[in-house]
């Protein structure tokens, strides 16, 4: 990324202005040698069951994104914000019902690389995600939906999280699956809606998530992110 062409502009921030806060502070700062602020946790059991080697070989390469969503490969500090934010639930945020707070997530490139390209003409972003889990794809799903409908409270602000489990896309890994979520914030008055389609392939215990991010009433640009998913899932052999 040129940093000094980033820091001459003020149209990328413009146009992101509505994105999520974590996706707008990795684009604003990496590569630019700025620090992003937030701090990943992880478990004594996910610690001791770290296994195998980075995960960095088997992520998309950004260039194999379609050229309106130019791509950028996120360093672990920058995970730590992006993953949690793409399930509703930011770092540090308090879930009702209890028991839908997502499970622990480990980061660093063992445990969980993504790759983020940008539509600023949408305002859409498609994230891919290689992660190295502990459970089955069937029982990620079910956990999904045994959680459709949670509300999310964070800095004050309290947000409504719907996830409805989608048809899942015929793919050669082991075990497939999709889902949409809705993330309604901003009250009755300004509310704010922001979607996501995620597509999901699972081989053992790798597991690819490809997701697009988008807002409002706004098509979802479905055929960019099924063309990112095939090519994720051949990326990481599954």
């Amino acid at each position: 990324m040129n940093c000094s062409r980033l820091r001459g502009s003020r149209l990328r921030v413009r146009v992101l202005a509505g994105l999520s806060l974590a996706l707008v502070s990795v684009v604003a700062a990496v590569g630019c040698g700025q620090t992003i602020v937030g701090t990943a946790t992880a478990s004594e059991e996910m610690v001791d069951g770290a296994r195998g080697g980075d995960l960095s070989g088997l992520l998309l390469d950004p260039a194999a994104f379609p050229p309106q969503y130019p791509a950028i490969v996120l360093p672990p500090s920058a995970v730590a914000q992006a993953a949690p934010d793409l399930t509703g639930v930011p770092p540090g945020a308090v879930v009702d019902p209890l028991e839908c707070m997502p499970d622990v997530q480990g980061y660093g490139p063992d445990r969980t690389v993504m790759a983020v390209g940008t539509d600023e003409t949408s305002r859409s972003t498609i994230t891919v995600e290689v992660a190295r889990v502990r459970e089955s794809l069937p029982e990620w799903t079910e956990r999904h939906r045994e959680c459709e409908d949670i509300t999310v409270s964070s800095s004050g602000a309290t947000s409504e999280v719907q996830t409805r489990s989608t048809p899942a896309r015929p793919v050669s890994a082991e075990d497939s699956a999709a889902l949409r979520r809705t993330v309604t914030s901003g009250g009755e008055s300004t509310p704010v809606r922001q979607s996501m389609l995620t597509l999901v392939a699972q081989t053992e215990d790798i597991r690819v998530l490809a997701t697009l991010m988008y807002f409002g009433d706004r098509q979802p640009d479905t055929a960019a992110l099924d063309d990112v998913f095939v090519e994720a899932i051949g990326a990481a052999g599954l």
